[in-house]
């Protein structure tokens, strides 16, 4: 079973999305949280393969829980689920180190495929989100460091990379699993706008 985690501080939303949820014999809800600093005090214990987060949240916003998990329970695959298709928070909620994207109107049944997904190792996002995503990688990357595109955790995964550590290695000296790995990696790859490890280094040292 796909174990997940709510953080929704709307009753509504967060009751119809745990129906969603509970309708479906491949989940197992764990927990849900009306805010960002319940769900991190409680997540590590919790350990779920799926957190399905707000962004705009009471206090810290649901990218701020992602950036802060991210390097705790690396594992975790996080979805943002939210109103806003704004571009500067898609690719915040994405530096920060989600995993998905989708908007609060879309279908139950497409919630459903998200979530699943994203458990299989894809990276789910509404149309509308993922043209947006394209538009950006069409034109020239603005001037920004390695270090400002990636999460810690990536940084630490590619870091360990450029110096000729296996996967088998960062993810011993990570704590991760090697799928978890290879996870961090296609992020990598999507951010940076390359297609392998050697580009990637070649990018962290600036040598394009």
């Amino acid at each position: 079973m796909i174990s997940i985690c709510i953080i929704e501080d709307i009753v509504d939303i967060r009751e119809g999305l745990q129906a969603i949820i509970e309708s479906d014999a491949r989940f197992r809800l764990l927990g849900c949280f009306t805010n960002a600093e319940d769900a991190i005090a409680e997540l590590p214990s919790l350990a779920p393969a799926v957190v399905l987060t707000d962004i705009n949240l009471p206090g810290k916003s649901g990218i701020d829980c992602v950036s802060e998990m991210k390097p705790i329970i690396g594992a975790t695959q996080f979805i943002m689920f939210t109103i806003y298709e704004d571009n500067d928070q898609v690719f915040e909620a994405l530096k920060a180190g989600a995993n998905g994207y989708i908007l609060k109107n879309t279908a139950p049944e497409k919630i459903i495929d998200s979530l699943v997904e994203l458990y299989e190792g894809g990276s789910p996002m509404s149309p509308k989100i993922a043209r947006k995503v394209l538009s950006a990688f069409n034109t020239p990357m603005p001037d920004q460091s390695v270090n400002e595109l990636l999460s810690k955790r990536e940084q630490e995964v590619l870091e360990l990379l450029s110096k000729g550590f296996l996967y088998k290695e960062i993810a011993d000296k990570l704590s991760i699993s090697i799928s978890t790995v290879k996870r961090h990696l296609n992020s990598i790859y999507t951010k940076l706008q390359v297609q392998n490890k050697v580009e990637a280094v070649n990018k962290l040292y600036n040598r394009e």
